[in-house]
């Protein structure tokens, strides 16, 4: 398999230049150039997916670790990753493969089906991960495709930025999303992302209407950790649904973000702030806070100290209240 692919969702603009219209930053690329993510490159007046197939990271990892806590608890999926993104967050965790070079390994998109089936009976599928998934959008597509006609399920872990035409393209292929809400300031996707919290909202909101979706925020001290942040975000979503899980996750200096770590009490107090409106709230990269309870009676449903174990929960209801918990893919008692 040659690992040049012509891509999608471009249109040839004047003087050899092309248009990628794959993400909003509709990247105008000239001859022997590439966007803003550096896998899609224009030769002779074409764009080019450079990365179709390149995997550059790949393995097996608990569902929980995308973080999705409400969809098939307990569950293994094969996680895979290729080089590229169309952020350029300071404090990304894979800088290695998402903003620099990595080696990678040729996998045929048909080929992952057999390595979910082979690798852990448990496996539920494939997610698309730890760099930016839509920058590989091409190969996505197509392996997608596979996986779903052998009912096996497919995530995407992303930052949301993607134009439209091509979200509701490969929606149908996809199942789960935990999606990256970096926070909820346009200021802050400008200066620190290079993105924009509108497209990022667009995508959540067409999102949550076709698969099941999680969200997850990065606490950074100083730049995104304020109450009326949090809560306007957590208002939003409960909008759109309030069973949505947010996971708010603990700052460690990382790549070129320096600092010192998220205070648990800051973290603490904005999952107070945010189970105002939403009905489950969770805190990531701080132990202790990973069980879910339900919302209404406060019951302990699926315990994930040392395991996943369930407990009050029969068939997606409490059963201490009786009241209908929107996690997918339980065990039935």
């Amino acid at each position: 398999m040659q690992n040049l692919k012509e891509a999608m969702y471009y249109e040839p603009i004047n003087d050899g230049r092309v248009n990628c219209l794959l993400c909003p930053h509709n990247c105008s690329i000239a001859e022997g150039k590439s966007g803003i993510c550096r896998v899609r490159e224009n030769i002779g007046g074409r764009l080019y997916s450079r990365n179709y197939g390149k995997v550059a990271a790949i393995a097996m990892d608990p569902i929980e670790k995308k973080p999705l806590y409400h969809y098939y608890p307990g569950k293994y999926i094969l996680s895979i990753g290729t080089l590229g993104c169309n952020f350029k967050c300071s404090f990304c965790q894979n800088y290695h493969i998402a903003q620099q070079s990595s080696p990678t390994k040729t996998i045929e998109p048909s080929y992952l089906v057999s390595l979910c089936r082979q690798d852990d009976e448990e496996c539920i599928g494939a997610a698309f991960t730890y760099n930016e998934p839509n920058v590989w959008y091409e190969y996505i597509l197509e392996a997608a495709s596979f996986i779903k006609q052998k009912e096996l399920k497919n995530v995407l872990v992303t930052n949301g930025y993607i134009s439209e035409k091509p979200l509701l393209e490969i929606l149908p292929y996809i199942d789960a999303m935990n999606i990256d809400v970096k926070a909820f300031s346009e200021k802050y996707y400008t200066e620190i992302c290079g993105g924009s919290l509108k497209h990022v909202k667009n995508t959540v909101e067409l999102s949550a209407a076709n698969a099941h979706i999680e969200i997850t925020t990065l606490i950074v001290p100083g730049l995104n950790d304020s109450i009326e942040e949090i809560s306007s975000m957590a208002k939003w979503l409960s909008e759109i649904k309030p069973s949505i899980p947010l996971h708010l996750s603990r700052f460690f200096p990382q790549y070129k973000m320096k600092g010192t770590p998220t205070p648990v009490s800051t973290l603490k107090s904005l999952k107070k702030a945010a189970e105002e409106y939403l009905e489950y709230v969770y805190i990531g990269n701080v132990q202790g806070d990973t069980s879910t309870y339900c919302p209404n009676c406060k019951a302990l449903l699926v315990n994930r100290d040392g395991g996943i174990f369930y407990e009050h929960l029969d068939d997606k209801i409490c059963s201490k209240c009786g009241k209908v918990i929107d996690i997918l893919g339980t065990k039935e008692y």
